[in-house]
């Protein structure tokens, strides 16, 4: 049975994922302010492993700094009822006290301005859940209000009302495992392939980014490996530095490699994206195999954290 649902995963561009389990955030795409340690990675709140000791590779954990934060963002809009947090067991449990779940579909001060759902009261469990009237949203925030804090989290699972699951497919991300190149790199750490690895963490530092040279219109490109009608695609900017310098990038998708792609059809262009923030951008079906991220310009880098694809 579990090499049947494997199969099926890898091969149907959508899936009723909530057919297969409850939690939302399972396996989806986590970030978070900044990261205290190499073994603290935002991803491993969503990773399915509950072990609350930090040193198992389960947790997250970010710098001492003001106003820490770690978000999730379930692709799709959901009336969210639930949230678990399990916390460290090891050490420091009071460092979650006063943490806030945020729930809503703003990117607005990274996700941390949406609606309250539920506060971290003095002395929690290990394992806490946390129920509320139905909040709507896609990004669901644990954020930490308060200066020279620490936030760690060794597993958060979201929960969502049935009935609004059923008519929610969830779709395959085609980029995922594709092939990706780029019109130049800045050093071995920042090569295409890092924005189709399934890795959303924002430090370039952590081999998760890409990052071209400064040239004249660099530009990066997945193959999908056969055409698709693409409906939505998704980026997650660098955090450590450099925001602004996705400003501009334009998505192109088409079935043409003249000018190495970039001019297929526009479908959307970045304003903005906020630092080691996650924007989808959602368009008419355009059909292609090749997706391209464009910044048009002279001297300027582009640098990519993840790209996510998904089709009707």
């Amino acid at each position: 049975m579990g090499i049947l649902v494997i199969l099926l995963l890898t091969l149907l561009p959508g899936l009723f994922m909530a057919d297969l389990t409850e939690n939302l955030a399972l396996w989806a795409n986590a970030v978070q302010s900044s990261m205290g340690d190499p073994q603290g990675d935002a991803q491993h709140a969503v990773d399915g492993n509950r072990n609350p000791d930090f040193y198992k590779d389960s947790c997250t954990q970010s710098l001492i700094q003001s106003d820490p934060w770690w978000r999730v963002d379930l692709t799709n809009n959901y009336n969210i009822t639930k949230v678990t947090i399990i916390q460290r067991e090891d050490c420091c449990k009071w460092q979650i006290v006063g943490a806030q779940i945020r729930i809503g579909n703003s990117l607005d001060k990274n996700g941390n301005n949406n609606e309250l759902a539920a506060t971290v009261s003095t002395d929690p469990p290990v394992t806490q859940t946390f129920e509320f009237k139905p909040i709507n949203g896609q990004y669901v925030n644990i954020y930490l209000p308060g200066n020279q804090k620490v936030l760690s989290l060794c597993e958060v699972e979201v929960f969502a009302e049935k009935e609004n699951l059923n008519p929610t497919c969830v779709p395959r991300n085609l980029a995922l495992g594709a092939k990706a190149v780029q019109s130049s790199a800045y050093n071995n750490i920042g090569v295409a392939q890092n924005a189709i690895d399934g890795n959303s963490q924002s430090n370039y530092m952590l081999r998760s980014c890409t990052h071209t040279q400064i040239e004249n219109d660099p530009w990066w490109r997945v193959d999908l490996l056969e055409v698709y009608s693409v409906t939505k695609v998704t980026i997650t900017n660098r955090g450590d530095c450099c925001e602004e310098r996705i400003e501009g990038a334009q998505i192109r998708i088409g079935n043409s490699l003249k000018n190495n792609g970039n001019d297929n059809e526009l479908a959307s262009t970045v304003s903005s994206i906020p630092s080691g923030g996650t924007k989808t951008f959602t368009f008419k079906p355009i059909k292609g195999q090749y997706v391209n991220i464009f910044l048009s310009g002279r001297n300027k880098i582009l640098t990519l954290c993840e790209v996510q694809v998904f089709a009707d």
